[in-house]
């Protein structure tokens, strides 16, 4: 799959990437603080990811640490995700979704 990146966005400078493409919360959270721990300030954390709960839990991660979401998108839609199915839990669901929504964001750690 071919993902054309706008201008706009190219002009921010990533310097950590996260890709949590498969994984269900609590995961991208967890791994996006780990990271920003690891970072220093200023740096800008690229995120990629799947689970829609995402759309809210990583705004909510930056306004209740300080750190600012740069940007917030969907980049496709229909994208085919290689998950374990092992690692997919849902009540009476056995079948594991095989596509997903894919999301971007960027996340610049505050300064100290």
């Amino acid at each position: 799959m071919t993902i054309s990146i706008p201008d706009t966005m190219t002009q921010t400078a990533v310097h950590h990437h996260l890709d949590t493409q498969g994984l269900i919360c609590p995961e991208p959270v967890m791994m996006l603080h780990r990271t920003i721990r690891n970072a220093d300030a200023g740096e800008v954390i690229e995120i990629l990811a799947t689970d829609p709960a995402t759309t809210r839990d990583i705004p909510n991660f930056c306004r209740h640490l300080g750190h600012t979401l740069v940007q917030q998108e969907t980049l496709a839609e229909n994208i085919h995700v290689n998950v374990d199915a092992d690692e997919i839990t849902v009540a009476d669901d056995d079948d594991a979704p095989t596509s997903a929504t894919l999301y971007r964001y960027l996340v610049k750690k505050k300064s100290a």
